[in-house]
C-alpha cells in the first residue's frame, strides 16, 4: 500500500460520498467528505489555515464533483487554487470534455478528470499514483499555450484522450 493521503471529496450524492469515504478508509486514507461546494471551501480554508500543525493542513487531493449545489466544482477548484496554486484538484465528472474545456479556460490549467461512472478500485489507483500527478504539473506548465491556441472541441478531445492514456500508463 501507498503512504496514507489526506483526502477532501465534494460530492452531493450521499451514496457515492459514502463509497469514496469507505472505499478510501479502507485502504487507510484520511477522508473529509462535504455535500456542496460551499461546504467543502469552508472545509478547506478551516483545515489549511487554523490547523496549528503545518502538515495537517496539507491535503495530498481534493475531489470535486463537477456539478456541486450552492457553489459549483469549477467555482470551488478556482477558489482553491487561488489559496493554493499547486493544489492537486480531481475532477470527477460525467461531462469530461465540458470540464476540460472550462479548466483550461477559467482554471488556466490542466486538472485530473476521472469520468462517472468509474470502478473506485481504479480511481484510488489514481489518486495513490504520484507519478501521474507529476506528469500532469509538466503539462500545466504549457496550459496558456493551450488557451492561446484556442483549440477546437474535437482537440480538447484529443488532448483528453492523451490525459487518460497518462493516468493510465498506457495506450487506451
Amino acid at each position: 500500500m501507498s503512504r496514507q493521503m489526506k483526502v477532501l471529496i465534494a460530492e452531493d450524492e450521499p451514496s457515492v460520498a459514502d463509497l469514496y469515504k469507505i472505499s478510501l478508509a479502507d485502504r487507510g486514507h484520511e477522508v473529509l467528505v462535504t455535500s456542496d461546494g460551499s461546504e467543502c471551501l469552508e472545509t478547506y480554508a478551516k483545515t489549511t489555515v487554523t490547523s496549528p500543525n503545518p502538515e495537517a493542513r496539507k491535503f495530498d487531493a481534493i475531489v470535486l464533483d463537477y456539478n456541486l449545489p450552492v457553489v459549483n466544482g469549477l467555482q470551488v477548484a478556482k477558489k482553491i487554487l487561488s489559496m493554493n496554486p499547486k493544489e492537486r484538484i480531481v475532477f470527477a465528472s460525467g461531462y469530461v470534455v465540458d470540464t476540460l474545456t472550462k479548466s483550461v479556460s477559467e482554471l488556466g490549467r490542466i486538472v485530473e478528470l476521472v469520468q462517472k461512472p468509474f470502478e473506485m478500485e481504479g480511481f484510488i489507483d489514481l489518486l495513490e499514483d504520484v507519478a501521474v500527478t507529476r506528469e500532469l504539473e509538466e503539462l500545466n506548465v504549457d496550459v496558456k499555450r493551450i488557451k492561446d491556441m484556442n483549440p477546437s472541441p474535437e482537440q480538447l478531445r484529443d488532448l483528453l484522450h492523451g490525459l487518460k492514456k497518462i493516468q493510465k500508463g498506457k495506450a487506451l
